[in-house]
């Protein structure tokens, strides 16, 4: 059967339907988002501040600015990432020779002691500033700073990692990263980028992206999970938040973003969680690359980006891999069970069948 999509059919009709979904449930997701990370920063702010009174060198970079939080990352409407960045990188050399995906180590730079690095005993004997000791320590330091918290009623830190988890008022999930920011620098894993010719993102945009830089986040990482070996605990995730935000300002694929998160959120919610809202922004970015002209990228075009995000989103899920948009040799599926993932397919593409068949399938999704 050929599949018509109902963008060509009444692009004027799906553009109203589409408008109205942002205005109804995309509007109505993001103002419940926005009140929840309020209360959400009151609590993890409350505790950070202890943290610091117990150890200064974990200094809490969780500020609003413009009605932003600098270092929070939505991961749905229940969950949500706070890296803390921390000072003084500089003793380090940054190497990411592609052994681990994802992931990169900081050593000590030649003739530069231990001492002379804020993190001293983070340091291993071969040199490398581990960000599983750093992890450790500061775990540590939130499980005594939620004791002496004001919301030490409505918080709790979960067990179930390395990481830095927060339950709060039994609702939300947040966790808390130590970071270091990289700004101004470009890691050599994802020197590739953008390929020569590529026609989008254009020169200037693609300096700004670089510009931008990226993080280094102290997190379990599915890489070293699958392989791990001696020096694999030191590894730091890369994390490129602000390049990407950057990439997608322009035109209408802000909008685009929230629409696929929203219908994310209301269907493709599954067990096993194979399809995040991560997945749905690396997608978009290939689909910038597939359309590179603005005017690709107007409100009235906005039906085909979706639906083809959509298929090109099956496609990935029948082949089980998602790679990465900077750093194409992670699989951002990897650590997926295949089960969870041929569910998701499905899912996914009864969605997609209604968007295309039914021109006014966003009224009930």
């Amino acid at each position: 059967m050929l599949l018509v999509p109902a963008s060509t059919a009444a692009p004027s009709e799906l553009l109203y339907q589409l408008d109205k979904y942002c205005g109804e449930k995309v509007q109505l997701r993001n103002a419940q988002i926005q009140k929840t990370v309020r209360e959400v920063c009151r609590v993890v702010q409350d505790v950070l501040k202890e943290v610091e009174l117990q150890e200064p060198r974990f200094v809490s970079s969780l500020t609003e600015c413009n009605g932003r939080f600098d270092g929070l990352d939505v991961h749905s409407p229940t969950e949500f990432e706070v890296a803390l960045y921390l000072n003084q990188m500089g003793v380090f050399n940054f190497v990411d020779d592609g052994t681990l995906p994802g992931c990169a180590v900081l050593k000590l730079s030649d003739g530069r002691k231990r001492s002379m690095s804020l993190w001293v005993e983070f340091i291993t004997a071969s040199g490398y500033l581990s960000a599983r000791k750093i992890r450790a320590r500061f775990q540590s330091l939130v499980a005594q700073a939620i004791d002496k918290s004001a919301y030490r009623g409505s918080v709790q830190l979960l067990a179930d990692s390395s990481e830095v988890r927060l339950k709060v008022r039994e609702r939300y999930v947040v966790q808390v990263t130590p970071a270091f920011r990289c700004s101004g620098v470009w890691p050599r894993s994802a020197a590739h980028w953008p390929g020569a010719g590529a026609p989008w993102p254009s020169p200037s945009l693609a300096a700004e992206v670089r510009a931008e830089g990226f993080d280094l986040l102290s997190k379990e990482c599915v890489a070293v999970q699958a392989k791990p070996s001696a020096t694999d605990g030191d590894a730091w995730a890369l994390s490129f938040v602000e390049a990407e935000a950057r990439l997608l300002s322009n035109g209408c694929r802000r909008r685009c973003l929230d629409i696929l998160r929203t219908l994310r959120d209301r269907h493709l919610d599954l067990p096993g969680n194979p399809v995040t809202g991560y997945h749905m922004k690396t997608l978009l970015l290939y689909e910038c690359e597939k359309h590179p002209a603005e005017t690709d990228w107007h409100d009235s075009c906005l039906g085909d980006r979706i639906n083809g995000i959509f298929l090109q989103l099956i496609s990935c899920l029948q082949c089980r891999r998602c790679p990465h948009y900077f750093l194409p040799n992670l699989d951002l599926f990897r650590g997926k069970s295949p089960s969870a993932l041929e569910n998701a397919a499905r899912q996914v593409w009864r969605l997609t069948r209604e968007l295309l068949m039914n021109i006014r399938a966003l009224e009930k999704l």
